[in-house]
This record gives structure tokens, C-alpha cells and sequence, in this order.
């Protein structure tokens, strides 16, 4: 269905109905995302930090450098540290080489849950899978290509 007639409106030129289509879309992405990380209890953010540290794994991290990887930016990273060390899915230990830091590190409770989680992530790819190499190829270009605009006008 197009933008048009899921939302009921027009738009003012193209320039607004791209924004408003990747914010649509993104929202379209992220609630199915949000409905498979809420059944392991996880937030997105959660979600997000155990992967980065799965992906690290089994190199410790500071949480300086998970929130330098989150996507959301804006996320409380000490206090996602703190929950997910609760639920025993990371551990948290002092550095080494600074007292004033936190090692973190992915348990193996977290490294099942995310095995578990995997086939949940084939689901949600199954929302562009009908897209070819190609195209996904050419709208990940496009979405970079928006972010790597130096000024906004």
C-alpha cells in the first residue's frame, strides 16, 4: 500500500514523504523487532548491547565502548549494564588497567539467549526479504548516503 493511503494525506513535496516514509518504516521495523525482544524479556536496548558484546566476545568491553556502538545514542548504557548483570546475562568486573573503569563481558547465559534469539532475527528479516541483493544493496547505499549529509539546510 503506498504512504498516501496508509496515512491518509498528501505531502508537501517529495522531500517529506521520504522522511516521513523511513520514519514510518522504521517505526513499521521497529515495533515487529520490539514484539520478539519483549518474549526474552529484553528491552531493545538490552537486546542491542548484548549483541555488541557478543560481538567482541570473548574480549571484555568498557561501557564507554558499547556506547560508542549502541544505536541509540542516547541510551543510559551504565544503568543497561546494571539490568542485564542482575539477569546474569553479562558480567562486570574491574579493569585491569583502570580501577575507574568496568570490564563487561557477555556470560554464557547471555551467548544461549542470543542463540536462541537468532532464528527470531530470521523472522524480522522476512519483512525485506523480498527485496533483491540489488536493491537492498542500493537503499543501504541511499540510507548512508543520508546520514553522511555534513550540513543540514
Amino acid at each position: 500500500m503506498s504512504l498516501e493511503k496508509e496515512l491518509k494525506t498528501r505531502f508537501k513535496n517529495p522531500y517529506q514523504k521520504a522522511r516521513i516514509n523511513i520514519h514510518f518504516t522504521h517505526n513499521f521495523l521497529a515495533y515487529r523487532a520490539n514484539e520478539m525482544i519483549k518474549a526474552y524479556d529484553l528491552s531493545a536496548s538490552q537486546f542491542n548491547v548484548l549483541r555488541i558484546l557478543r560481538g567482541q566476545y570473548p574480549e571484555a568491553n568498557s561501557v564507554g565502548l558499547i556506547k560508542e556502538r549502541m544505536l541509540d545514542k542516547s541510551s543510559d548504557v551504565s544503568r543497561i549494564v546494571d539490568r542485564l548483570v542482575i539477569k546474569k546475562l553479562i558480567h562486570r568486573n574491574e579493569c585491569t588497567l583502570d580501577r575507574r573503569q568496568k570490564d563487561v563481558i557477555i556470560s554464557q547465559k547471555g551467548l544461549d539467549l542470543l542463540s536462541k534469539m537468532d532464528a527470531c532475527e530470521k523472522k524480522l528479516d522476512s519483512a525485506i526479504k523480498h527485496l533483491s541483493l540489488q536493491e537492498l544493496d542500493d537503499l543501504n547505499n541511499l540510507l548512508n548516503k543520508i546520514r553522511n549529509t555534513e550540513k543540514m539546510s
